[in-house]
C-alpha cells in the first residue's frame, strides 16, 4: 500500500508532501491544476519513463519519495540484492543531463529493475486503457491473465517451439535439384582444392619464419660470427668466456678469506657456466646456418599456394582445415539430406501432434475462462447501470502460432436488440468508462496489486451512472487501496480520504500545492465541482447533503 509520497521539484510543484491512507482515496482539482503531476510522480516511482522536461523550471533535478507498507515479501527482493522491508522506501532523483539515479531501501537499481518491481506494486489505469481495450490485439493477453492459465501456455509455448525448430530445420535441408547439384559441386571442389595443398596446421608461421631466416642469411651468419668471437676470443682479443674463467680462478683462491668473498666467487662461478653454455648454443647455430636458393624458392612457391587458400578460405592454415572440415560436414548433410528429411518429418507429424493437442487444451481453457469472464463482466456491468447490455468473448480458430491456435476479441451489444459487434465499434466514452471499470474490477480479482490508481476513467460518465462507478469504486477499496483522479463529486463524496490539488502564484511562479480535506473542505470542494465558480448556499447545502448521504451509506 503506498502510504507516503514526496516530490520535489516537479513541473510546477516545488515540494509536496502527500499522505495516502488504506480504502478510497480521491484527488480532486481545477483543471490544470496538477492532479496529473501528482500521477507523473507516482509512474515515475514505478520505474516509469521520465522526461528532463518534468523538471521545474530553473532547478538542476526533481525527486520522487515513496513509503510503502505492508509490502509482501516478494521474490524481486533476493533476486535483485535489495534487502527486504515490510515498509519499503524507493527513491528516485532525475537530473537535467539525463541521469536517473534510483534506490530501493537505500540500495542502487536501474530503472528497469525499478519498473519489475513497480509493476507488482501499483497498477495505474487511465483512459490511455481505452486503447488497449479496443485493440483486439490485446484481449487475448486479457483474458489469458483471467484464466491463469500459465502452466498450459509454458507447456504449449515449449512444444511450439520444439515444433518451429523442425520446421526451419526442415526448410535449410530442403533444395530443388538443381540447386542441390550446384551446392555439392561447389563443395566437392573447395574440399579438393585445400586436401591437394596437403596443409599442417602452423605451417604458414614455420615457412614465414624460415623464410625470413633464409633471406637474412648473411647478416645472421656476420652477427653469429662476431658473437662466437666475443664469447670465446680471436686471435688478438680474449673472449668473455676465457675471462670469467680466469676470474672464477683467482675469486676460488679469495673464497677462503670470508663469506664475501666467497659469495662474489659462487656468482662468477654461475656467470662463467652460463657464459659457457651461451658460447657453445651460439657456435653451434653458427655451424647450423645455411643458405639454400633452392629451398628459399620452394618456401616462395608454398606461401604462394597457401597465400591464394587463405584469400579464400581463412586467415592461417588452421582456418583453412577448419573450413574444409565445416564444408565436409554440409557436403555430408547435403548428401545424406533426404534420409534426415525423412526422420525429421516423422518427428515433425509426431511433435504437431503433441503441439496441437497442447493447443487445443489451451483452446478449451480459454473458452472455459471467456465464458466465466463474460459473465461476470455482465454482472459488473449491470451493477453499473447498463442493465440490457451484452458482452461475449467470440474465438477464430487460427493456424498454430506463438499464442496457440486462437485470436479472441470481445463483443459488445449496449442496448436491447442490437447484435453483438466489436468493442471498439459500439461503446460510447461513458459506456467504454464503465467497461474498463468492469474488466478492471473482475481482473483485480486475480491481482495480488495492492493498490490501483485510477486516473479520470470516470470521462464522459454522469448522473446515475456516476453514482453506480462512485459505488463499484468504492466496493473496490474495501480489498484494495484505490486512488482516483475525479471530477465527479459522486465519486469525490465516497472517498474515505479527500485530497485538494490547487495551483497558487507567487512572485510571478506558479506552486501547486496538495491538501487533505476535512469536512468544511470537502463541502466547499464538492460545491465547486458541482457549481463551478459561482458557490452559493444552496450548492453548499447540497454538497453537505451529498457528503452526509454518501458517509451513510
Amino acid at each position: 500500500m503506498l502510504s507516503l509520497l514526496h516530490i520535489e521539484n516537479i513541473a510546477v510543484v516545488e515540494r509536496a508532501e502527500i499522505a495516502f491512507h488504506p480504502g478510497f482515496n480521491v484527488l480532486t482539482g481545477e483543471t490544470g491544476a496538477g492532479k496529473s503531476i501528482v500521477i507523473d510522480a507516482i509512474s515515475a516511482i514505478l520505474g516509469r519513463r521520465a522526461y528532463r522536461d518534468m523538471i521545474r523550471t530553473g532547478e538542476s533535478r526533481a525527486s520522487v519519495r515513496a513509503i510503502f507498507t505492508q509490502v509482501p515479501e516478494l521474490d524481486w527482493f533476493q533476486e535483485n540484492g535489495v534487502p527486504y522491508d515490510p515498509e519499503t522506501v524507493i527513491q528516485r532523483e532525475i537530473y537535467l543531463d539525463g541521469r536517473n539515479v534510483c534506490r530501493v531501501n537505500g540500495s542502487l537499481v536501474t530503472v528497469s529493475i525499478l519498473h519489475s518491481l513497480g509493476i507488482q506494486l501499483i497498477n495505474i489505469h487511465g483512459q490511455h486503457d481505452a486503447a488497449t481495450l479496443f485493440d483486439e490485439e490485446n484481449h487475448l493477453q486479457y483474458l489469458d491473465a483471467y484464466a491463469e492459465n500459465q502452466a498450459l501456455r509454458q507447456d504449449y509455448g515449449e512444444k511450439y517451439a520444439a515444433l518451429a525448430a523442425l520446421r526451419k530445420k526442415i526448410d535449410s535441408l530442403t533444395m530443388d535439384e538443381g540447386e542441390k547439384l550446384r551446392r555439392m559441386e561447389s563443395l566437392q571442389y573447395q574440399i579438393q582444392e585445400i586436401t591437394r595443398a596437403n596443409l599442417t596446421a602452423g605451417e604458414d608461421e614455420a615457412l614465414e619464419e624460415r623464410r625470413k631466416i633464409l633471406q637474412n642469411a648473411e647478416k645472421l651468419s656476420s652477427g653469429m660470427d662476431a658473437a662466437v668471437e666475443c664469447l670465446y676470443g680471436g686471435e688478438d682479443t680474449d673472449g668473455a668466456a676465457g675471462l670469467l674463467s680466469e676470474a672464477e680462478r683467482e675469486l676460488s683462491r679469495l673464497a677462503r678469506f670470508g663469506e664475501p668473498f666467497a659469495t662474489l666467487h659462487r656468482q662468477v662461478a654461475d656467470l662463467k657456466y652460463q657464459v659457457q653454455d651461451a658460447a657453445e648454443e651460439a657456435r653451434a647455430a653458427r655451424d647450423d646456418l645455411s643458405y639454400s636458393a633452392e629451398e628459399l624458392e620452394n618456401i616462395e612457391s608454398r606461401l604462394d599456394v597457401i597465400h591464394r587458400l587463405r584469400r579464400k578460405y581463412g586467415s592461417s592454415c588452421q582456418e583453412i582445415l577448419d573450413y574444409c572440415q565445416k564444408a565436409q560436414e554440409q557436403l555430408d548433410r547435403i548428401q545424406f539430406a533426404d534420409d534426415e528429411l525423412l526422420r525429421l518429418k516423422t518427428k515433425l507429424a509426431q511433435t504437431e501432434k503433441e503441439a496441437m493437442e497442447s493447443a487445443s487444451n489451451l483452446s478449451q481453457n480459454r473458452k472455459e475462462a471467456g465464458q466465466r469472464l463474460s459473465q461476470a463482466i455482465l454482472e459488473e456491468l449491470r451493477q453499473l447501470d447498463m442493465p440490457r447490455v451484452q458482452f461475449a468473448c467470440q474465438f477464430t480458430q487460427t493456424p498454430l502460432g506463438p499464442n496457440g491456435m486462437d485470436s479472441a476479441a470481445f463483443y459488445l451489444s449496449a442496448n436491447a436488440g442490437e447484435a453483438l459487434k466489436p468493442l471498439s465499434r459500439v461503446a460510447s466514452g461513458g459506456e467504454l468508462a464503465r467497461i474498463m471499470l468492469a474488466m478492471k474490477n473482475v481482473l483485480a480479482r486475480q491481482d495480488q496489486v495492492a493498490t490501483l490508481i485510477f486516473d479520470e476513467v470516470d470521462t464522459g460518465v454522469s448522473g446515475r451512472a456516476a453514482q453506480k462507478v462512485a459505488e463499484k469504486l468504492r466496493n473496490l477499496a474495501r480489498d484494495k487501496q484505490v486512488l482516483c483522479v475525479t471530477h465527479l463529486p459522486q465519486l469525490a463524496a465516497l472517498g474515505d480520504t479527500h485530497l485538494l490539488i490547487s495551483k497558487s502564484e507567487r512572485d510571478g511562479r506558479t506552486y501547486t500545492t496538495v491538501t487533505p480535506l476535512d469536512r468544511e473542505g470537502r463541502i466547499r470542494e464538492l460545491a465547486r465541482i458541482i457549481g463551478g465558480a459561482s458557490i452559493t448556499s444552496i450548492t453548499l447545502q447540497s454538497a453537505a447533503e451529498m457528503l452526509d448521504l454518501f458517509i451513510c451509506q
